[in-house]
């Protein structure tokens, strides 16, 4: 069985659930989900984002989003949504909320479950991205495996999170 680590920040979306569980053929995929809750720390970054794609509501609204503890319950449900489509799909998956340190989670964890590869599914960090600070850059030069970076696609804001 193929192992992949999934490095997500906003729960999968049936698109990315259907290319990542698809993504080696028929083979049978196991994944370890980290699930990084979106706090205060790199709100700065997500705002230049938002700008520099053209979306200046979403760099308005970046303050309005949970910090610190109260983005955990969010991550939570996110990350249960995201193991229970991969579920669905015929994969194995299980799956934790990154807290602290990410790179140095996801090194254990790779080294742990013996993962064949990382999959970072993340929404475009132009500014990370330029300056080789986004998870799949810093991730490259941590673990043994080959990392794979991918842009997520967005969860359709009216449908709830559930599906």
């Amino acid at each position: 069985m193929f192992t992949s680590v999934l490095m997500i920040e906003k729960p999968l979306a049936p698109t990315d659930v259907e290319f990542v569980t698809t993504l080696h053929g028929d083979d049978p995929v196991s994944f370890v989900v980290l699930m990084q809750p979106r706090g205060d720390q790199d709100r700065l970054l997500r705002a230049l984002d938002d700008v520099a794609l053209g979306e200046l509501e979403e760099a308005v609204r970046e303050g309005d989003e949970p910090e610190g503890s109260e983005a955990v319950r969010p991550a939570q449900r996110a990350l249960a949504h995201s193991l229970a489509a991969l579920r669905a799909a015929g994969s194995e998956a299980i799956g934790e909320i990154v807290e602290r340190h990410p790179l140095d989670l996801l090194r254990s964890v790779v080294e742990q479950t013996h993962a064949d590869e990382v999959i970072v599914l993340t929404a475009p960090h132009f500014v990370e991205e330029f300056f080789h600070r986004d998870w799949a850059s810093r991730a490259r030069h941590k673990v043994g495996v080959p990392v794979l970076k991918l842009f997520a696609h967005a969860v359709d804001e009216d449908e709830p999170a559930g599906g």
